[in-house]
């Protein structure tokens, strides 16, 4: 289990979050859901302390547990532990443009992790397949589209070995006709047991793999709940307001 308390963040005298609790279990796809300026992506890069909050706790109960307490002066210390935990997939891929697919996702476990080079080549060859990209392997970012681009950005992360999936509207930058791969490639992963946190607003995608959703606004959790519960009767006017608006009316 991932334990998060009482998680708050904020830029200058804007407060972005305000108190989150969440737990999140292992092999637990979670989606978050919110209007924009809701803190969803704030809280996400909270998770693996790209953004620090200014106090509240991060616990991690599976291998080498660890509990950050963000109040604690000394917590960067607990930083690289924290984000050794999870791999994140952003919005605009952030590949290296200078490094073929290959070696953007051999980068990690070889710079960070200090790992022998011929055995992370070997296990990102077999990401690279897992992802549907086994003959891209040698092309550089430029000679790739969008959606495998996105696809190498997955890989990437995962050859981190984390215990935890972050993804950062991992659709909204792509062209529709795109979209639907990346989609199916984090069923796969969602299929295979990943613990997951998405930021999406892929309603489709969060009926069909969600085991939980979350709908963020103002910088709480407003209501969550399974995805058929959720949609077919949402309690919080907030909710309702903000399914409203993207017409998801029907689960």
């Amino acid at each position: 289990m991932i334990k998060v308390r009482n998680i708050h963040k904020t830029f200058g005298e804007n407060p972005v979050l305000r108190g989150i609790d969440l737990d999140i279990e292992k092999g637990q796809v979670v989606v978050i859901l919110g209007p924009s300026g809701s803190g969803k992506t704030t809280f996400l890069r909270c998770l693996n302390a790209l953004e620090l909050p200014e106090q509240g706790t991060i616990e991690f109960h599976r291998d080498n547990p660890i509990k950050v307490d963000f109040s604690d002066r000394s917590v960067r210390k607990s930083i690289l532990p924290l984000r050794r935990k999870s791999g994140m997939v952003f919005q605009q891929y952030n590949l290296f443009p200078h490094k073929t697919a290959l070696e953007n996702v051999m980068e990690g476990p070889i710079q960070v992790q200090k790992r022998d080079p011929k055995q992370v080549r070997e296990e990102a060859l077999a990401l690279l397949r897992k992802v549907g990209l086994a003959d891209k392997v040698d092309l550089y970012p430029y000679q790739l589209s969008g959606g495998q681009q996105q696809r190498v950005g997955i890989a990437r992360a995962l050859a981190i070995q984390p215990e935890l999936m972050l993804f950062d509207e991992p659709t909204s930058a792509l062209d529709p006709e795109l979209v639907q791969d990346v989609l199916n490639t984090m069923k796969a992963l969602a299929n295979e047991g990943w613990t997951m946190v998405v930021v999406t607003h892929e309603i489709k995608f969060a009926l069909e793999v969600a085991d939980l959703v979350v709908v963020m606004d103002g910088g709480v959790i407003v209501e969550q709940g399974s995805p058929q519960s959720l949609f077919a009767h949402p309690k919080h006017e907030r909710t309702k307001a903000f399914l409203h608006q993207l017409r998801v009316d029907e689960p």
